[in-house]
């Protein structure tokens, strides 16, 4: 779910300082995003454009379950197959990820 590479150098591009405000970020823009997931589930364009946003979002910070379920959503809602799109199994995936990622940080940081 999480690529861990991808977190690790993420802090080491920003610093450690500066790491746990980043992730701090994310993880409320991410809340608030897929807040408005429903709202945008019945206009295709907008659904594509917050899914795009969730997917960057996620693959920066390494969520990578995340980033490539987002990735298959937008593809859909850029056909216009929206009823393809589990907005539910998103909020899912999400939610384990930030599970995993907040309950394994600890130790790979000090790794």
């Amino acid at each position: 779910m999480i690529d861990w590479s991808r977190v690790a150098e993420l802090r080491d591009e920003i610093g450690a300082e500066d790491f746990q405000e980043v992730v701090d970020l994310f993880l409320n823009e991410v809340a608030g995003a897929l807040a408005e997931l429903q709202e945008a589930a019945e206009d295709p364009g907008e659904l594509e454009a917050r899914l795009h946003f969730l997917k960057g979002s996620a693959l920066n910070l390494g969520f990578a379950a995340l980033s490539e379920l987002c990735q298959h959503g937008e593809t859909a809602a850029r056909r216009g197959a929206t009823g393809c799109i589990s907005l539910d199994r998103v909020a899912e995936v999400y939610e384990r990820s930030r599970v995993e990622f907040l309950r394994e940080l600890p130790q790979r940081l000090a790794a």
